[in-house]
């Protein structure tokens, strides 16, 4: 099963020094039932994408917890032997933006089990940075900040293979 990890530069070299993606238990991303009946026009692209965009919304309220990491929103995209992850379907409140692809793991996930990574480019820093300070506001409802959120995430991540990711610290 293929999901998606939200994660920030930091926690990337740590990862990269540890040789595996922790501690647990980890907050993941995944095309889902529930995601599935939600986007049920999509094909399985679509769906992934769908998946690894609530990642990537994750990423920003880490970097929201973390104000020294640099602004770029990070997503771990990882192969995983369905046991690994657990699902559990929830109420209207598991529906919400994004907790409808939103999956567990319980154990650290090993480097090998990463198939690439996506990172926001340096020029994404100022509408990420907006979008940090916007965050307060969209949690009470302002639908003005929802849309500097959004606008983060109008920019890509830009894709990495995985022995790629060494050269964003250097």
């Amino acid at each position: 099963m293929r999901v998606y990890l939200p994660s920030t530069l930091p926690a990337l070299a740590a990862a990269l020094a540890d040789g595996e993606v922790g501690p647990v238990p980890l907050a993941a991303y995944a095309v889902t039932p529930a995601l599935r009946e939600w986007y049920s026009d999509g094909d399985l692209e679509e769906l992934e994408y769908a998946a690894m965009a609530a990642a990537a919304r994750a990423s920003l309220r880490l970097l929201a917890e973390a104000p020294d990491a640099p602004p770029r929103r990070v997503v771990l995209a990882a192969e995983l032997p369905d046991e690994m992850v657990s699902y559990e379907p929830g109420d209207a409140a598991m529906a919400a933006e994004g907790e409808r692809a939103l999956v567990r793991l319980g154990v650290p996930v090993p480097l090998e089990k990463i198939a690439s990574g996506h990172v926001d480019d340096v020029v994404a820093s100022p509408a990420v940075r907006a979008a940090l300070a916007a965050l307060p506001a969209v949690d009470a409802g302002d639908e003005d900040a929802r849309f500097v959120v959004d606008g983060a995430e109008g920019n890509e991540l830009m894709w990495y293979a995985v022995q790629e990711l060494p050269y964003l610290f250097t």
